[in-house]
């Protein structure tokens, strides 16, 4: 069977493949691996993540997106290319369209470099669709109703806020900090405070194990090792939740005040449809612990996670390109 339609979630930690009538069909991580003697990549998704923090100099690995956009150009390419291959196989006959979701903060230039990308991935067409709205229409969110919803997807770049009323965008905000920035706090948070030097799997290992927006009354503990920055040897701590809980207060107050921002901009009919209906968190954010309770607490607004809030964008390309000319007017730019 030839796959003609491939949606693409390009997220700054995570990609997902959507193919129509078979579904997500890939999902890994937006990592490449690259030998720099003979600059060509070695690896890409789960295999190039399992090296990083791992590799002699010789090979270099990194994430070609950075806070949801391009940020190197050809790596972006070949991996886009990769996972074209990976799911359509190398022979064949037909060009895929492609489908590629991108924030809605991005500007001119770095929507061209997505699409020229994906031309050059191999694609017959490529589409860009903003975010929020394909996170709306994953979650089951009715976009094309005339009543206003709320919809924040929290991805490991971005964190897009948007409310959406009659199939667009009404008033919308986009952060660039998330998933990666709350790593990064917890990073120089175990360097102030142990003098212990953890890499990036260790700190979302720590934010997914025992991460919480809300002190908890029975704390959960996790024992991680690290290296002293004193001595230069490993060492083992053990941390609770709530500290990460303190830890993470200051990205996800960020999050609240983006969220803030766009209900202040709200026209009053349209904020009177959200306090009704509440607000809908996607992403994979949304999967951090006691998050919607959070947002509740500092906004007022009733708050609930989408279901398999992490897959919300790739299922979105999927209807949209299930239907195509119904939503080719109101969402889409296309080369």
């Amino acid at each position: 069977m030839f796959i003609r339609k491939i949606g693409v979630d390009l997220g700054t930690c995570n990609s997902l493949i959507f193919t129509p009538g078979k579904g997500i069909v890939l999902q890994e991580p937006s990592v490449v691996a690259i030998s720099l003697d003979e600059n060509r990549i070695l690896a890409v998704g789960q295999e190039a993540k399992e090296m990083i923090g791992r590799t002699p100099d010789s090979i270099r690995v990194y994430r070609p997106l950075k806070d949801g956009v391009i940020a190197d150009f050809r790596v972006t390419q070949a991996m886009l290319r990769y996972f074209i291959n990976k799911v359509s196989g190398r022979l064949r006959f037909l060009k895929p369209e492609l489908m590629i979701a991108v924030p809605d903060g991005i500007t001119s230039t770095e929507r061209r470099a997505v699409i020229e990308a994906g031309l050059g991935a191999g694609a017959k067409a490529v589409y860009v669709a903003k975010e929020p709205i394909l996170a709306a229409i994953g979650a089951g969110i009715p976009i094309n109703a005339c009543s206003g919803h709320l919809i924040v997807d929290i991805g490991g770049g971005t964190s897009e806020v948007a409310i959406i009323s009659l199939g667009g965008v009404v008033t919308s905000s986009s952060a660039r900090l998330a998933g990666d920035k709350m790593n990064m706090a917890i990073t120089s948070y175990m360097k102030k405070k142990y003098n212990l030097a953890i890499g990036e799997q260790t700190a979302e290992n720590i934010k997914i194990k025992i991460g919480t927006a809300l002190p908890e009354k029975e704390e959960r503990n996790l024992e991680i090792r690290g290296r002293d920055l004193i001595l230069g040897l490993p060492r083992d701590i053990k941390i609770s939740s709530n500290e990460i809980c303190e830890v993470l207060s200051e990205p996800l107050t960020e999050i609240v005040q983006t969220i803030k921002q766009v209900l202040r901009n709200a026209p009053p009919e349209l904020s009177a449809d959200i306090m009704d209906k509440g607000m809908v968190l996607s992403g994979g954010g949304a999967l951090l612990k006691n998050i919607d309770e959070f947002i509740v607490q500092e906004t007022g607004v009733p708050c609930f996670i989408a279901e398999e809030p992490l897959l919300c964008v790739a299922k979105g390309t999927g209807k949209v390109l299930d239907n195509l000319e119904v939503y080719k007017r109101s969402i889409m730019s296309k080369k």
